[in-house]
């Protein structure tokens, strides 16, 4: 009867583990997104757009006081377009 209990807790250590690891490695670990690595996604969503354009837009998302400065914000500041 002790192992059902004991189950379910083990279970629910390792599912919490898990997702604990999963959310840590999304952070890219220090890379960032670049205007490079970004690129080929801006230019199949916007193809009439220029590359001079798309980086433009990328500048006025990414940098300081911008509307997409969230979660990995330190580590897109870092770099130089």
């Amino acid at each position: 009867m002790k192992k059902i209990p004991i189950g379910f807790i083990s279970a629910a250590v390792f599912l919490g583990a898990g997702t604990a690891v999963f959310a840590n490695g999304n952070s890219n670990s220090g890379v960032g997104q670049s205007f490079e690595n970004m690129l080929p996604f801006m230019q199949k969503m916007h193809p009439n757009y220029s590359k001079e354009k798309l980086q433009d837009m990328y500048k006025s998302c990414h940098k300081d006081e911008a509307t997409m400065n969230g979660t990995n914000a330190k580590q897109m500041n870092t770099e130089k377009l």
